[in-house]
């Protein structure tokens, strides 16, 4: 293994507290394409954070989460996907960085990106907020990547890697998310990329992940953001 070229991030969960903004915005596309699930029957995963932690970390990937979580049918789950973006950019619920994540941002001196099914828009202006998007060199949003090809489908993050990179040969990445889906994510990019490239899959517990079930275990568990720049260490000074 070579020293770590880049460090890619996943956003909600990761880098921002997103759940009272997610639940809201579910909620409203609910009343558009499930309006059954509103009100007295909306589903019990989305009526206390704890309870949306708990079913967002249990779920393979969205859509596992909208039909076996919020009890959406095939049609609603597929109706409300694409109106994720339009609804998560309408919504003003604040979201907040978690601690430590701009001081861990700024201290990494390598690459960096972020590879996310929120959209990038909103991404940009959280981290223009907190004066970091100068330190993302690349952002890859659930818009920029076509509807078949999400996560945990490579596509999205050998696009930001591009942005990154010219040529993606002989590259060493981490990869930070808070789920299982966010390490299978990183496992596919690195069969997607070449033979001697590596991703290094870093799953972060600080928002409530619990890998013990997991079928796809990250190669590093971090409980605060800071921890990475010890693993970045760790690894640089061992090679």
């Amino acid at each position: 293994m070579r020293k770590i070229d880049a460090v890619l991030w996943d956003y909600d969960g990761t880098l921002v507290n997103s759940v009272p903004k997610n639940i809201d915005t579910t909620i409203q596309i609910l009343s558009v394409v499930a309006p059954r699930l509103t009100n007295g029957n909306l589903p019990d995963c989305l009526k206390t954070e704890e309870a949306y932690h708990i079913a967002n970390h249990q779920a393979k990937n969205w859509q596992d989460l909208y039909v076996n979580y919020y009890g959406m049918t095939e049609e609603e789950m597929l109706e409300a996907g694409p109106l994720w973006t339009e609804f998560q950019l309408k919504n003003t619920t604040p979201v907040d960085l978690f601690s430590e994540i701009v001081q861990t941002i700024k201290a990494i001196d390598l690459p960096q990106g972020i590879c996310s099914q929120n959209s990038s828009e909103n991404i940009m202006g959280v981290l223009n907020k907190y004066q970091i998007s100068s330190k993302m060199n690349a952002v890859i949003g659930y818009d920029d990547v076509p509807n078949n090809m999400q996560k945990p489908f490579p596509y999205g993050g050998i696009k930001c890697l591009e942005q990154i990179y010219d040529r993606l040969e002989k590259k060493t990445i981490i990869y930070v998310g808070d789920h299982e889906g966010d390490v299978e994510f990183a496992r596919n990019i690195e069969r997607e990329l070449c033979e001697n490239s590596k991703v290094i899959a870093v799953t972060a517990m600080y928002s409530g992940a619990n890998t013990k079930e997991w079928k796809y275990q990250p190669d590093f568990e971090i409980k605060t953001p800071s921890e990475l720049l010890e693993i970045i260490n760790t690894l640089n000074s061992n090679l």
